[in-house]
């Protein structure tokens, strides 16, 4: 038995949920910075997240990465149901931001137990719900906010999803994420440190508004 698929969804999930996900789910754990899901995979299972955090990003068509969201312990990434029910291939990239510890149920299981479990039908609706408005979020985050603002918005993220306040993280690694140059984080990552929000070091970051 898995001592944290209770403790995680047992609020959530009747009894008789929770045993047939200890019977069909298959536990798994992904080191820091591990490739879950790629983009172009077909998925056969879905995830629920039991400790850690994952990163979800987009690739445009050279290869350059941006930060959607990041799922929680308690999650689950909806769009994982849409490509196994539509039998589709990912859009997205799943990346493990910490050390990660899952259960993997099979596609079969989930779309069956939309019929069988209200609790479970309710977990995934809440879980596109939530997808949505991260979505929407980060569309107003990269249409509305200026850089420095997007920048000390994801080191805040980042600070929660970690649970620390101190980020080991790169200028290349940020730039990165955000689809932007490292001159430019370089030099917003100054300003920000001058304003007090953040104190740098070397490969890593201070927040120290959240």
């Amino acid at each position: 038995m898995n001592t944290k698929l209770i403790p995680n969804f047992g609020y959530l999930f009747e009894e008789k949920l929770i045993e047939e996900v200890q019977n069909v789910g298959i536990s798994k754990s992904f080191k820091e910075h591990t490739i879950i899901i790629e983009i172009g995979d077909y998925i056969k299972s879905m995830p629920l997240l039991l400790s850690g955090a994952i990163k979800i990003l987009r690739e445009d068509e050279n290869g350059e990465e941006l930060v959607l969201y990041y799922l929680e312990k308690g999650d689950t990434c909806a769009m994982t149901l849409s490509c196994c029910m539509g039998q589709t291939k990912s859009k997205i990239r799943a990346v493990a931001e910490t050390d990660v510890e899952l259960i993997m149920l099979p596609k079969e299981k989930m779309t069956a137990w939309l019929s069988k479990y209200t609790s479970w039908q309710s977990f995934i609706l809440q879980s596109y719900h939530n997808r949505v408005e991260e979505l929407l979020t980060a569309v107003d985050t990269i249409a509305f906010l200026k850089m420095d603002e997007r920048i000390f918005k994801y080191l805040k993220d980042k600070a929660m999803v970690n649970q620390n306040d101190h980020l080991t993280v790169t200028h290349k690694e940020i730039s990165e994420d955000l689809h932007t140059s490292r001159v430019v984080v370089s030099r917003l990552l100054k300003k920000l440190e001058n304003e007090r929000k953040i104190k740098l070091f070397r490969n890593s970051i201070h927040v120290l508004e959240l």
